[in-house]
């Protein structure tokens, strides 16, 4: 255990959860709606170029009482400091741990949105797509890395290519989005393990599968009724990979 780099994640998880308050208000918006401008008031938020997508969700035009706008916003630090801080626990001091730290936030992200609307937006899942095998390209040229960069991106296709095929049987259970967000997914897990990738591919269809039935059971949804799969998709890659680091150092 590394006690000062698990306190140095947490506060970096800490730091950075608060700044996804804004993003997630402004991507929670139904297929085919535009991404939101303006806080709840009407008053619109900053441009991109003056930093408008990362943010607290607080609005300098509204009266102090409603200033603050989205829900969530202490959620998203606590999750994204925890995550942060077991992954450092997890991975110690290894190059891969800068790829999963940077990445922690969007993945937390991408869950939050998940879970308001059902939906991955794709300026999330692409940029993380393409920049996650680089990354760890990056981390794979260190001598003290553990894991496989070309397993990686052979277990992103991979996966990839199983949620497309499930996508394919069944549209109406697995959305595209959720095709997307395999390809990361599946080169974090691949990093360390095919075992690792059928572990958290498992442990997110059954945690899905366990809060559907908790749905039904309280009588708040259906069989047919749809349940946000990124945050399981994400649980579960976060499961492997704690056991995949450990199992590597």
């Amino acid at each position: 255990m590394h006690p000062l780099l698990i306190l140095a994640a947490a506060a970096y998880g800490a730091l950075t959860g608060p700044l996804l308050a804004r993003p997630r208000y402004r991507l929670s918006v139904e297929p085919e709606e535009p991404w939101r401008s303006a806080c709840p008031a009407g008053h619109p938020l900053p441009p991109a170029a003056q930093g408008g997508w990362l943010g607290t969700a607080r609005c300098p035009h509204c009266p102090p009482a409603t200033r603050r706008y989205g829900t969530g916003g202490g959620a998203l630090t606590v999750w994204t400091a925890l995550v942060c801080a077991a992954l450092a626990a997890a991975t110690g001091p290894h190059p891969e741990l800068v790829v999963w730290l940077l990445a922690a936030p969007a993945v937390v992200l991408l869950a939050a949105v998940d879970l308001s609307v059902q939906r991955l937006p794709d300026p999330l899942t692409l940029p993380l797509a393409a920049a996650l095998p680089v990354a760890l390209g990056v981390a794979a040229l260190s001598g003290s890395a553990t894991g496989s960069w070309p397993r990686a991106l052979l277990g992103g296709l991979v996966l990839g290519a199983v949620y497309f095929v499930l996508f394919l049987i069944n549209p109406r259970g697995m959305g595209f989005g959720d095709v997307k967000l395999a390809v990361p997914l599946g080169v974090a897990m691949g990093w360390y393990g095919w075992d690792v990738i059928f572990f958290g591919t498992f442990t997110g269809f059954l945690c899905a599968a366990g809060y559907g039935l908790i749905l039904i059971v309280a009588r708040r949804a259906t069989r047919k009724t749809a349940v946000p799969f990124g945050p399981f998709m994400a649980l579960g890659a976060l499961a492997a990979l704690l056991l995949g680091a450990l199992a590597a150092t």
